[in-house]
């Protein structure tokens, strides 16, 4: 058996041990990678780590500490009431805006996960506080990031048009923009279907209460004891039971969730300064959020105390532990072997869904401009012949080697995952795994059918 098909095995191994034995997957992976790398790929330590993704371990760190501060300190009461205002009360417009926002950070520049990093935070605290799905939001947050991910001055949408240019390839700068873009957004659009926007939608406006009388802050079904026989009451229907009409919901809101406090304000000038260190100045994501978090903390020390034990420590290792095995697999050459095997196949339109699996797959657990830049190369030999339209072979493989960043293995899914406050984190990894599963089994053959098939390019 070849070294290359052990440490696939092994991971298929890792997977099993880790949803049926509720063992955390990044420590299997760790152990994966020192057994498979010393003993399969002769590597040794220096090797193994060469894998560990150190600026994503920053990045999760980083983020979650500094928004950990932020709801500590009543800044993201205060940003949500801020957006429930900017839409007029619509909480279903709120996952679009989230979509809308992230889109047009990545389309200007942003890196898709420094966007992520920016945005996910909020959209997750806002779901939290009016009981919206964290799939759904997360899911839009994530989308949105990749709707904009391609236009010309992006980040990804720079490399992918190098890469084709470098090898002598046809490109349509315009057509790879707009495939991301509809592809993310029609799954957007499902994903809100499917998640409860509609729901949402029949919910109506929303009302803050500022004068409250420290209600919680999300959409409730009762009104509480003054409420009593408006519907339901004594003698309704439910002996008691208090009810109330299904829409509007009235949402009340602490007053100082959003009072403009100093710390919130100083908290407030931070994530303005994380914007634009991140895009403005190309600053890494993850060691500015770190440097803004010690400072507030610093400042507030007791707003912060609890900040630290509040990162999502579990998620960091199991991120971190994934990403270090696969590491190792592109060390030893697995993920090369495996993309060179399917382009030889001498079936042009088998090899390029092929491909788009492999560039899904591996990019659920791997860096997607990593993966855009092995297979682009790899699908030349077939895409000469002619019989393959190539413009739309590149937007389909940037499409598939993207789209799955939902997956909690992907930085951006690892940022969604860390950032959900108030949740059962173990149970919202399983749902970003099943959902990331499900973009896996289904985009790759949606976009290759759409894109490839009809010969673009």
């Amino acid at each position: 058996m070849s070294p290359e098909l052990i440490s696939i095995l092994v991971l298929a191994v890792v997977f099993v041990i880790a949803t049926t034995r509720s063992v955390n997957m990044g420590a299997l992976a760790f152990a994966a990678a020192f057994g498979v790398g010393t003993l399969v790929a002769d590597l040794d330590a220096d090797g193994v780590f060469a894998g560990f993704p150190g600026d994503l371990f920053v990045v999760l760190v980083g983020v979650t500490y500094l928004f950990a501060i932020a709801r500590a300190n009543g800044t993201t009461d205060w940003l949500v009431h801020a957006a429930v205002r900017l839409v007029r009360g619509r909480v279903a417009l709120i996952p679009w805006v989230m979509f809308a926002l992230t889109g047009a950070l990545t389309a200007i520049g942003a890196v898709s996960p420094a966007a992520v990093a920016i945005v996910a935070p909020i959209a997750l605290s806002f779901a939290a506080r009016y009981r919206i799905s964290p799939l759904l939001m997360g899911a839009m947050v994530v989308h949105g990031a990749q709707a904009g991910g391609f236009s010309p001055i992006s980040i990804y949408g720079s490399i992918v048009n190098g890469i084709v240019e470098r090898e002598k390839l046809p490109g349509s700068e315009i057509t790879l923009f707009l495939g991301s873009l509809l592809v993310n957004l029609v799954i957007a659009g499902v994903v809100f279907v499917v998640c409860g926007g509609l729901k949402l939608w029949r919910q109506g406006a929303v009302s803050e209460d500022t004068d409250g009388d420290g209600g919680s802050g999300a959409p409730t079904g009762t009104t509480g004891e003054g409420d009593k026989g408006r519907e339901g009451g004594e003698g309704g229907e439910g002996g008691g039971t208090t009810r109330t009409a299904p829409a509007p919901t009235v949402v009340t809101t602490r007053p100082d969730a959003v009072r403009l406090t100093p710390p919130v304000i100083a908290t407030l000038v931070s994530l303005t300064a994380l914007v634009v260190a991140v895009l403005g100045f190309d600053l890494d994501a993850g060691l500015t959020a770190i440097t803004l978090a010690v400072v507030l903390s610093t400042a507030w020390p007791d707003d912060s105390r609890r900040a630290v034990s509040e990162i999502a420590w579990p998620t960091v290792l199991l991120i971190c532990g994934v990403l270090t095995y696969v590491g190792v697999l592109d060390e030893m050459g697995t993920i090369t072997w495996a993309g060179e095997g399917v382009g030889g196949i001498g079936v042009p339109l088998l090899a390029a869904v092929l491909l788009c699996y492999i560039g899904g797959i591996v990019s659920a657990f791997a860096s997607s401009v990593g993966i855009m830049g092995a297979l682009i190369p790899l699908a030349v030999p077939f895409l000469a012949q002619g019989e393959i339209g190539a413009v739309g072979m590149v937007t389909a493989l940037a499409v598939s080697a993207t789209v799955v960043d939902v997956s909690p293995f992907s930085t951006n899914g690892a940022l969604v995952l860390a950032a959900a406050p108030d949740v059962d984190r173990e149970r919202f990894f399983r749902q970003l795994m099943a959902y990331g599963g499900i973009v896996v089994a289904t985009v790759p053959a949606v976009v290759w059918l759409v894109m490839v098939v009809p010969g673009w390019g």
